[in-house]
């Protein structure tokens, strides 16, 4: 006669394999970017760095028409991700290698593409966890971005004021849809990427004007070319009042709702 085991405890025990696919990406996103970090990776994304090796970047361009954008396609991918820092100039480096439109176009799908990694790990391990133990804040937080996530995400991407990794997990924690995320995001980023692209794609102007107050700065790398001063304030407000435009659909239903 055998003996039958019988688990009082309603909730299945969830395994190694179980484990893996829930965290098991990203931990991995985790541990990479917490490696880069420890060994300066983000140190070498600057300016200068980019200034020093235009001529190199150049010249790998023209001898690898195709390979050198995929490789770039990939590492934006990547940092994005990894929640690298830096990725405003990579996009500066994307515009001024393959000018504002090509480069921007690059950008925003690597964006988009590594966002949805994030996402996707954040909602099946941290979102996961969170549903189950949701109290009433946050599930009526999670009903707002299920009824309006487009509008909201749209408005968290438009306006550059909220970290984007923030805005890559915080979607995955009140189930908003993939494609939503997808949309909201590829559409959301496209001003402020093709801006920083433009941005990169005037960079030979500045440099010349290093150059001519600072003759031999560009191969010493020390040219001082500030992002702050290639932003300007008028363009962040620009940005801020495009994402206030995104939520206009949302205080109209709820207007009329009242």
């Amino acid at each position: 006669m055998g003996i039958t085991e019988h688990n009082d405890d309603k909730t299945p025990a969830v395994g190694l394999g179980g484990f893996l696919k829930r965290w098991g990406l990203l931990i991995v996103i985790f541990a990479v970017s917490a490696y880069g970090l420890s060994q300066g990776w983000h140190q070498n994304i600057t300016i200068s760095n980019l200034i020093k090796n235009q001529q190199l970047l150049a010249d790998y361009l023209n001898q690898y028409p195709i390979l050198t954008p995929l490789i770039y396609f990939a590492v934006y991918t990547l940092a994005v991700a990894l929640s690298f820092p830096g990725a405003s100039l990579l996009t500066i480096a994307g515009g001024f290698l393959f000018g504002w439109f090509f480069g921007g176009l690059l950008t925003v799908f690597a964006a988009t593409i590594g966002a949805a990694l994030l996402f996707f790990a954040a909602k099946t391990s941290i979102g996961a966890v969170l549903k189950k133990r949701a109290g009433p804040f946050l599930d009526k937080m999670s009903e707002g971005f299920r009824k309006n996530g487009f509008s909201y995400l749209l408005f968290l991407r438009l306006t550059p004021v909220f970290p984007f990794w923030l805005v890559n997990i915080a979607p995955a924690l009140f189930n908003v849809a993939l494609p939503t995320y997808l949309i909201a995001t590829f559409v959301g980023i496209i001003p402020g990427t093709f801006a920083y692209a433009f941005v990169g794609a005037g960079l030979d102007s500045v440099i010349l004007a290093q150059e001519q107050a600072n003759p031999g700065c560009s191969a010493a790398g020390t040219c001082e070319v500030q992002i702050s001063a290639l932003i300007t304030p008028e363009l962040i407000w620009a940005f801020a009042a495009l994402g206030l435009v995104a939520l206009i659909p949302p205080v109209i239903q709820r207007i009329r709702g009242q």
